[in-house]
């Protein structure tokens, strides 16, 4: 009997994450709902129903390859960020600042209200700045999207992810300091982390390149160079628990502008980034606790409204001044609601760091949970809503997917 129970923890994560490939694949061809939420909701009722049950150190190699799978989204999200863009138009980093800046200030105005401790409404206020870069970029792929909405929701979640990553870094640093009275710790917690992970991300894209020059190869093998290169950025950025997010989108940032293209053919870093995404989603959402996300849900639910209600009205308002239509601009707040992933690693991260926040931000559990469902759902209407989903169904031998 005890054989048989160690062949089920041993097969429980391959099984389940299988089982949520294949909900993902049948739901998105029959009722178009995105691949990303459905492996969310399954990861979520498996997280829950096997709690207590499975091997930690099962979750701690999923936590790794989760982050690998959330470095290559950020990479890609870094790779299609143009510089020159956001230099001929100033209104869209504008845009950034006060989008971000208005959502921390009304999040941590409402959470103060509803009688949260200032150190976790600053928490959730930073961390409902930012738009998960791994959301928006895999139902983007999926529905083949491009044009102004689609550019425009990229560029500004690879902004506000920066600004979200610097806040909740220098406040987790504060409340180091103020447990602790560690200011070397508290450092190190928040600016040097920061400076560290990007001069790494940096580092990688201007020695990448150089490498792929010196073997004379600029394009064909560029996928599989970069995905090596991401991979172990990632894993020193863990070891060293700084900041993957930071390290991977400047990354791609530094390497797009070192001249090497990636092709069309190779988003989403091909059959190796698929099964990683499905993996990270319905990892990610495994920990969610049913517990704090009933105890937070009306909360949560405030708080999602609130942030949402903050970013398409700022998209709207700053739209016409900023070179597209009002509608174009509300669009692109609705596109921008993808936030889960993001948030949830990057507890993760302080959790490894030794600092548990989980149990103090029940609201996040339910604000992460409505936005790792609805938010891909959101998005993908707000591509279709402006046109800019050029999806293409096939069905070979049962087998549906995207030509991007």
């Amino acid at each position: 009997m005890s054989e048989l129970l160690s062949l089920t923890y041993a097969l429980a994560w391959p099984l389940a994450l299988a089982l949520a490939w294949m909900a993902g694949e049948l739901l998105y061809r029959w009722a178009n709902l995105p691949r990303i939420a459905v492996y969310g909701l399954c990861g979520f009722v498996f997280g829950n129903l096997a709690a207590g049950y499975l091997p930690p150190a099962q979750a701690d190699n999923f936590m790794m390859l989760a982050n690998l799978g959330f470095g290559l989204m950020l990479f890609e999200l870094g790779y299609r960020i143009n510089l020159r863009w956001l230099r001929a138009n100033p209104w869209m980093v504008a845009t950034s600042v006060l989008e971000a800046g208005l959502t921390w200030g009304a999040v941590y105005a409402v959470a103060r209200v509803c009688n949260t401790d200032p150190l976790s409404a600053c928490l959730l206020a930073a961390l409902a700045m930012a738009t998960s870069p791994a959301g928006l970029i895999r139902v983007i792929n999926e529905q083949g999207g491009g044009g102004q909405v689609t550019e425009r929701a990229m560029h500004l979640a690879a902004l506000n992810c920066v600004l979200a990553v610097f806040v909740f870094n220098v406040t987790v640093g504060i409340g180091v300091f103020q447990t602790s009275g560690d200011i070397v710790h508290a450092g190190w917690t928040s600016l040097v982390v920061l400076v560290v992970s990007g001069g790494l991300g940096a580092l990688l894209g201007v020695l990448v390149p150089l490498w792929q020059r010196r073997i004379g190869s600029t394009s064909g093998d560029a996928t599989l160079t970069f995905a090596v290169a991401v991979f172990f950025l990632v894993a020193v950025t863990h070891v060293l628990m700084l900041s993957p997010v930071l390290a991977a989108l400047t990354f791609g940032l530094v390497a797009r502008h070192r001249r090497i293209t990636l092709s069309p053919a190779q988003r989403n870093f091909g059959a190796l980034g698929d099964l990683l995404a499905v993996l990270l989603f319905f990892f990610v959402a495994t920990r969610i606790d049913w517990a704090p996300t009933a105890d937070g849900i009306a909360l949560g639910l405030l708080l999602v409204l609130v942030r949402a209600l903050v970013k398409v009205g700022v998209c709207t308002a700053t739209a016409r001044v900023s070179g597209i239509s009002a509608r174009k601009g509300a669009l692109t707040g609705v596109a921008m609601m993808p936030m889960a992933v993001f948030a949830i690693l990057l507890l993760e991260q302080t959790r490894r760091l030794g600092i548990d926040l989980f149990d103090s931000l029940a609201p996040l559990a339910a604000m992460t949970l409505l936005l790792e469902v609805l938010a891909p759902i959101l998005t993908q209407h707000a591509l279709s809503g402006a046109r800019e989903s050029h999806f293409k169904k096939e069905k070979e031998k049962g087998v549906s997917h995207v030509a991007a």
